[in-house]
């Protein structure tokens, strides 16, 4: 009497990863555009809070110096840095537009 050979079989036949690939993809899918509309939120509420802290800087310096404010002054005064200028001037944040 001839014994079998055992087989292992026990992986996963190629429609099983097909489904677990297909249902990975349609998770990817899902996910991508509301990463992508969560990112632009967080950079309006950074861009918002950034104006916050240049209107705020602003008011302390019309407080404790009493001139009009520009940002040479705020710079030169050490009450924002360089890259908080370069930031405030290219999300075009009007310095008289504060003041009210």
């Amino acid at each position: 009497m001839k014994k079998r050979k055992q087989t292992n079989n026990d992986g996963f036949t190629l429609i099983e990863m097909l489904v677990v690939l297909l249902v990975i993809a349609v998770l990817i899918l899902l996910f991508v555009p509301n990463l992508a509309k969560q990112q632009s939120k967080i950079t309006a509420r950074g861009d918002e809070a950034f104006t916050q802290v240049i209107k705020t800087q602003a008011e302390l310096y019309r407080m404790n110096e009493g001139d009009p404010v520009t940002y040479e002054k705020l710079l030169a005064d050490h009450y924002l840095t360089k890259q908080q200028v370069a930031k405030a001037k290219e999300l075009g944040i009007n310095l008289a537009q504060l003041d009210d």
